[in-house]
């Protein structure tokens, strides 16, 4: 577990500076930011870097660094430290509030909820809230929404997803995840990106390519899309899937079931330099998510990484993913599973690309004017200061 103080005022916290202890279980190695990246793990570790250059807070951290191949061993063993720990640095004057980094963490709020000084406030994602254990929607999920003062889901969706399982409404705060304006150092140029994607898939002149990013679950919809939404459009549509999970076998099955096996092209997990590659060379995001029950699209950081990128994104009118997009500015949303739908709004820009280069400046500008971490900061900061400095304990 890692413990740290980065105050930023070389005095000390003065009283008019916020005092928050940053809990998470989702950084990477130091010095290795790849050997544990998605879309948690980047919100934690962006957020918690604009906190900590935020002129009102002094910040402090409790952290588990572990790389994706050991995430899941180690969470538990950390979570039982934190228990410890967390109880102990509640009663102190140590903080104003804890910052709990997702509900899985959040947790420990009903842990370290008696008689604390320190205000509590936890991150909802969607799946840490719709995860369909027992123990973790009987017990666990009700303790923290008493213990916790604040509740701050990414989207509306999560939003709902906690009021429907008891937490009260005066509670839930909506903040977005955000992004680093510059997540991408040096991005390639649009130009040379192209070409090296084109080199890389034998992609055919003219080809209008398609990007998808993450990990290959069933809510994704790649599978779906592979067998129900490519064949309705031309052959100079292909389709990139960029990531691991256990879809994979069954996008490739349902490539070969359709006919398409040949525009489909499956890269597995890619470096950052390819993907920044990738987003830069690719004409469309698409995120054609389904309907899973007990899982759910929180939000989707990686919309925000293709919006950056200058990608607008098509994508299923669903959950979390109705915050992110905003039809005709960052892309388009479209009914889920309605492949009609997805196949029309995409080769209306297979056949326009002016229109496609219009929509692809929007998205960026768009992105950046949006969701920067600066302005979501600030936007964590004062439902934080809010909490603090009321004369209400929701607690009980």
């Amino acid at each position: 577990m890692e413990s740290s103080s980065h105050p930023r005022d070389p005095l000390g916290a003065s009283a008019n500076k916020l005092r928050v202890l940053f809990v998470t279980h989702s950084f990477p190695p130091a010095g290795r930011p790849l050997d544990n990246v998605g879309g948690m793990q980047r919100v934690a570790a962006d957020l918690h870097a604009a906190l900590g250059m935020h002129p009102r807070v002094t910040l402090t951290t409790l952290a588990l660094r572990s790389a994706a191949r050991w995430y899941e061993l180690r969470t538990f063993p950390f979570l039982v430290r934190l228990t410890w720990d967390l109880a102990r640095r509640v009663r102190t004057d140590s903080a104003d509030v804890v910052l709990f980094s997702s509900m899985v963490t959040g947790v420990m709020s009903a842990m370290a909820a008696r008689r604390p000084r320190a205000h509590m406030a936890a991150i909802a994602h969607g799946r840490d809230v719709t995860l369909e254990r027992a123990l973790h929607q009987r017990v666990w999920l009700p303790r923290s929404f008493r213990a916790l003062d604040a509740l701050m889901p990414v989207s509306s969706a999560t939003a709902q997803a906690l009021t429907d399982r008891g937490a009260e409404p005066a509670r839930v705060h909506v903040v977005p995840n955000g992004i680093d304006p510059g997540r991408f150092t040096a991005p390639p140029a649009r130009s040379l990106a192209r070409s090296a994607v084109e080199g890389d898939l034998g992609l055919p002149p003219g080809a209008l390519l398609l990007l998808a990013v993450g990990r290959q679950v069933r809510r994704k919809g790649i599978a779906w899309f592979t067998a129900s939404v490519i064949p309705r459009l031309g052959p100079e549509v292909h389709l990139v899937v960029a990531g691991e999970g256990p879809e994979v076998e069954a996008i490739r099955e349902a490539a070969d079931t359709a006919g398409v096996a040949g525009r489909i092209h499956l890269l597995g997990r890619v470096s950052e330099e390819r993907l920044a590659t990738l987003l830069a060379g690719a004409d469309l995001f698409v995120m054609p998510n389904v309907p899973v029950p007990g899982d759910m699209e929180g939000f989707g950081v990686v919309m925000l990484e293709a919006g950056l990128a200058g990608l607008a994104t098509v994508a299923s009118d669903l959950e979390g993913i109705r915050d992110v997009i905003t039809d005709g500015a960052n892309g388009h949303l479209v009914p889920p599973l309605d492949a009609a739908a997805f196949a029309e709004c995409i080769a209306r820009y297979a056949g326009d690309r002016d229109a496609l280069e219009r929509l692809s400046a929007s998205a960026r500008e768009h992105v950046v004017s949006t969701f920067s971490w600066s302005a979501v900061a600030e936007q964590y900061v004062l439902v934080l200061e809010s909490i603090v400095r009321s004369p209400t304990r929701y607690r009980s």
